[in-house]
């Protein structure tokens, strides 16, 4: 089962985590003081923000799979999407260590894609993500922002 990853940057996160809880109906399924996520069954989605990034709004979104079977068929579509890609593995990002691939869309839109594989008590290891050119935002976890 694939569930679909968004990952929002804001400026108040209690107020925030207040107005998502509401939306949602049930607390965040990780709290820590800069960083919310919310493992929806309905809609099926990990929602996640946090207060790491210097601008707000859309951070990233991307796709979080179960197992190594979904992401190397999640890596091979991308491998066709003609865009550079950025291969992580055992990366430490969001309080979780994970296998990842990154992309960026036509638009500069962050796209990450990822297997959970454990909890980890700190929210990175300071690996940066991606940033192929100036004018592209970079994803969650890239140190300086």
């Amino acid at each position: 089962m694939k569930r679909f990853h968004m990952h929002m940057s804001v400026a108040d996160l209690d107020r925030n985590v207040k107005f998502y809880s509401t939306l949602f109906g049930t607390e965040p399924t990780v709290r820590k003081p800069d960083y919310a996520k919310w493992m929806l069954d309905d809609p099926l989605v990990n929602f996640a923000i946090s207060t790491r990034n210097a601008k707000t709004g859309l951070d990233h979104v991307g796709i979080q799979v179960e197992n190594e079977v979904e992401l190397a068929d999640i890596h091979s579509r991308l491998a066709r999407a003609d865009q550079d890609m950025l291969v992580q593995s055992g990366t430490s990002c969001c309080y979780a260590k994970s296998n990842k691939y990154w992309v960026q869309d036509p638009q500069g839109i962050a796209w990450e894609t990822y297997q959970t594989l454990e909890a980890v008590p700190v929210f990175g290891d300071g690996a940066v993500v991606m940033k192929p050119d100036a004018d592209a935002q970079a994803a969650c976890c890239v140190p300086g922002r």
